[in-house]
C-alpha cells in the first residue's frame, strides 16, 4: 500500500489537519522537478542554484510541519496527563469510599445499604472512562509513529528524486531529535493505564482487562459472510417485490378496498426503507471519515456496520414481500387473509423488545433507550442521538399514522378474508391520529425547551422550539380541512386556507433552518465552495448542489399532492403512498450533511474519543458543553481525495514500511 493511502486510512479524522501534509510536501518535489530546466542546455551552477533555491522553500515548510505537529502533540499529551491524573483520583476516592463502607458493615447497616450502590456504580462509570481514556492514548501513539513515518519517507523521496543526502541529515538533525517522537511519556502512559485497570478494576484478571480495553483497527475490515448475506437477502427482496407488484394487480381486487391492505403494509415497508438507507448513510459517513461512532456516542469497540443494518433490512424485506404474497394468495394457502399483516407486524415488534442478548441485542437495546428519552423529553438532557432519532419520526409521521389505522382496524375487525370499510377507523379515530401525527414535532419542541433551560440561549434553541411548533397548526388545519370538506365547498372552507398559509410558512421555515443551521451552508466565508461553506467533507460539490435543490423540491411536495387530489388526478391514499417513501429518502440526505457539520463541530475541537466524565458536572460546566455542540463554525482546509482501501491495523511502528519505501 503507497503511504498517502496508508496515511489517509489511519487518521483520526478529527486531527486530519495536525498531521504532516504529507502529499503537499510529494506535489512540491514532483514540480520541482519536472520544473528544472535540462542539465544538457543550461550550465550547472544554474541548475544547482534552482535546487538550492527549492530547498530552501521546502525545508522551510518541513520546519512549520514539524512545529505545528510538535506543538499538538504536546498539548494532547499534557491534556492526557491531566485526564490520567484525574482519573486515578477518582479511582482512589471509589475504592476508600468502598473500602470505609465494608469496614462499617457492623457499626451502622442502615448507612451501607444507602451508600452500597455508589461505589460499585462509580467503578463501573470508572471502566468506562478507562476504555476510552486508553483508546485516546492509543490515537495518540498512532498519531506520533505515522508523522515520523512521514517525515523519514518524504525526506527519503527528496534525496532520490535530486540524487542528494541533504534530506536524510536534516531527518537526522530535526525530526529524530523533535519532542513529539523522543517523548516516551505515551508508552508510560499506556502501561500504566493497562497496570491500573489490571489491577484494580479487574482484580488482577490482565485478560479481562485488556478485552475490556481492546481497540478496533481504524480500516474496519467487512466480513465476507455479511457481505454474502446481504446481497442474497437484497436481491431475493427485489425478486419477491416484483412478484408484489404484479400479483398485486391481478389478485388484490379480491380481497376487497384495496386502501385497507395499503394502510396496513405501508407502515413495515417505510421502516425497512428507513433501516436500509440508514446502513447507507453509515456506509458514506465512514468512507468519508465522518466520525459517527463518536457523534452518537457508540462503543467504539461495539457496533453495528453498515453491512449489519443493510443486512437487518434486507431480511426484513423479505419477510415483509412474504407477508404481502401470504395476503394476496391466503385463498390458495387456505388461511385468513388477514392474519399475514398482524404476523409481520408481530414479528418486527417481537424483534425489537426481544428481552434476550439475541439478535443485536446491544444496537436494539440503544435505540430503545433513545426512543425511552425522547418520549420523556422535557425530563431528560438532550443529547444528539435523542434529538437527531426524534428529527427521523418527522420523516415516518406516515407510517406512525398507519400504525393507528392498524390498531384500530385488528380491534374491530369482523372479517378475516375481505377488507372492511376503512372509514370506520378514518373517522372514529380520527383525534387519535391527529394527536399521534403531532408527537414527532412534540418531541423536538420539548427537547429545544429542554436545551434552552440547560444553556439559558434564546438562539437557536427558541427558535428551533418555534419551527417544530409551526407543525401544530399544518397538521391541526390539515385535519380540520379533510373534517369537514363535504360540510364546505372548497372555496369557502376557511380551514383549507389555513392550512395553505400554515404549510408555507412551515415549510419556509423548516427548509431555511435545514440549509443554515442544520447543514452550515451558505457560509459568508465560503471561498471557492459558492453557496457552501469553507470547509466540505464530501467529494465533490455538486452533491451538496443536488442536496440543496432536492431538499427544497420534497419540503414542497405538499404543493403538487393538494393540486393533484384536488383535481381528481389521483387519489389521496396514492400520493401518500409516493410521498412518504420520498420523505424518507428527503431525510436520508439530510442525514449526510446534518452528521457532516456536527463532525466539522468536533474538528474544530480536536474531539476524537468520548468525554466520559466520572466527576459530578455542575451547571455551568453543562451549559458550556451544550454551547460547544451547537457552534457552527469547523475548522478549515479539508482533504482532497479519499483512499478506497482500508488496512486493518492501528499502530504502525516507527521503523516499519508498509510499501517500497520510494513508493508514493
Amino acid at each position: 500500500m503507497k503511504f498517502t493511502e496508508h496515511l489517509a486510512a489511519h487518521i483520526t479524522p478529527e486531527w486530519r489537519k495536525q498531521y504532516i501534509n504529507y502529499e503537499e510536501m510529494k506535489l512540491m518535489l514532483y514540480e520541482a522537478v519536472e520544473t528544472a530546466p535540462s542539465a544538457e542546455h543550461v550550465e550547472p551552477e544554474f541548475l544547482t542554484r534552482h535546487f538550492a533555491k527549492f530547498d530552501e522553500r521546502f525545508f522551510h515548510y518541513c520546519d512549520k510541519e514539524l512545529t505545528k505537529i510538535n506543538t499538538f502533540f504536546s498539548e494532547k499529551m499534557a491534556e492526557a496527563t491531566r485526564k490520567y491524573a484525574n482519573l486515578k483520583s477518582e479511582l482512589s476516592e471509589a475504592l476508600e469510599n468502598e473500602y470505609k463502607g465494608k469496614q462499617g458493615f457492623f457499626r451502622n447497616p442502615p448507612k451501607l445499604l444507602q451508600k452500597s450502590d455508589v461505589p460499585a456504580r462509580k467503578l463501573q462509570e470508572l471502566k468506562l472512562a478507562f476504555s476510552e481514556f486508553y483508546l485516546s492514548l492509543i490515537l495518540l501513539q498512532n498519531y506520533q509513529n505515522l508523522n515520523f513515518t512521514g517525515f523519514r519517507k518524504i525526506l527519503k523521496k527528496h534525496d532520490k528524486l535530486l540524487n542528494v543526502d541533504v534530506g536524510a541529515k536534516w531527518h537526522n538533525e530535526n525530526v529524530t531529535t523533535s519532542h513529539f517522537h523522543t517523548n516516551k511519556d505515551i508508552g508510560r502512559l499506556i502501561h500504566e493505564t493497562e497496570t491500573t485497570v489490571t489491577n484494580d478494576l479487574e482484580g488482577g484478571d490482565r485478560q479481562r482487562a485488556m478485552k475490556r480495553l481492546r481497540v478496533p483497527p481504524l480500516g474496519e475490515k467487512q466480513s465476507p459472510w455479511t457481505t454474502f448475506k446481504v446481497g442474497l437477502f437484497s436481491g431475493s427482496f427485489i425478486v419477491l417485490l416484483v412478484a408484489v407488484i404484479l400479483s398485486g394487480f391481478a389478485y388484490l381486487p379480491a380481497k376487497g378496498d384495496w386502501k385497507v391492505p395499503l394502510r396496513l403494509f405501508r407502515c413495515p415497508l417505510l421502516l425497512v426503507e428507513f433501516i436500509f438507507l440508514m446502513g447507507v448513510n453509515v456506509y458514506g459517513w465512514r468512507s468519508s471519515g465522518v466520525n459517527h461512532v463518536l457523534i452518537f456516542e457508540l462503543d467504539p469497540r461495539n457496533h453495528l456496520s453498515e453491512q449489519h443494518i443493510m443486512e437487518m433490512a434486507a431480511i426484513f424485506g423479505v419477510v415483509w414481500a412474504l407477508s404481502v404474497l401470504c395476503f394476496i394468495y391466503s385463498d390458495v394457502l387456505g388461511i385468513p387473509a388477514f392474519v399475514c399483516p398482524l404476523a409481520l407486524m408481530l414479528i418486527m415488534v417481537a424483534f425489537l423488545f426481544n428481552p434476550t442478548k439475541t439478535m443485536r441485542h446491544e444496537a436494539r437495546f440503544w435505540a430503545l433507550r433513545v426512543l425511552g428519552r425522547i418520549i420523556a423529553s422535557p425530563f431528560f438532557y438532550v443529547g444528539f442521538a435523542d434529538f437527531w432519532l426524534a428529527d427521523q419520526l418527522t420523516s415516518l409521521v406516515p407510517a406512525m399514522v398507519d400504525l393507528v389505522f392498524f390498531v384500530c382496524y385488528y380491534i374491530k375487525i369482523d372479517n378475516w378474508d375481505k377488507a372492511m370499510d376503512p372509514q370506520i377507523c378514518m373517522t372514529k379515530w380520527q383525534f387519535m391520529r391527529l394527536g399521534i401525527a403531532c408527537l414527532p414535532s412534540w418531541f423536538r419542541f420539548a427537547q429545544c425547551l429542554r436545551r434552552y433551560r440547560d444553556t439559558k440561549e434564546r438562539f437557536p434553541h427558541l427558535a428551533n422550539a418555534a419551527k417544530y411548533a409551526t407543525s401544530f397548526f399544518v397538521l391541526t388545519f390539515s385535519h380540520l380541512y379533510l373534517a369537514t370538506n363535504k360540510k364546505y365547498a372548497i372555496s369557502e372552507n376557511p380551514y383549507f386556507y389555513l392550512w395553505i398559509f400554515a404549510s408555507i410558512i412551515s415549510t419556509c421555515y423548516s427548509y431555511t433552518w435545514d440549509i443554515k443551521m442544520d447543514w452550515g451552508l451558505f457560509d459568508n466565508k465560503a471561498g471557492d465552495n459558492k453557496f457552501l461553506r469553507e470547509e466540505v467533507v464530501y467529494s465533490y460539490n455538486a452533491y451538496y448542489y443536488f442536496a440543496i435543490v432536492e431538499d427544497l423540491v420534497l419540503r414542497f411536495g405538499w404543493v403538487l399532492s393538494m393540486s393533484l387530489t384536488e383535481m381528481g388526478y389521483i387519489h389521496a391514499e396514492l400520493m401518500v403512498a409516493i410521498l412518504s417513501p420520498l420523505e424518507v429518502f428527503r431525510r436520508f440526505v439530510w442525514n449526510f450533511f446534518r452528521l457532516e457539520n456536527e463532525h466539522l463541530n468536533n474538528c474544530g475541537k480536536f474531539r476524537a474519543v468520548r468525554d466520559i466524565s466520572v466527576a459530578p458536572m455542575d451547571s455551568s460546566d453543562q451549559g458550556h458543553i451544550l454551547r460547544m455542540m451547537d457552534m457552527e463554525d469547523g475548522v478549515t482546509n479539508r482533504h482532497r481525495k479519499k483512499p478506497k482501501k482500508r488496512d486493518t491495523r492501528l499502530l504502525l511502528d516507527p521503523e516499519e514500511s508498509t510499501d517500497d519505501p520510494d513508493a508514493s
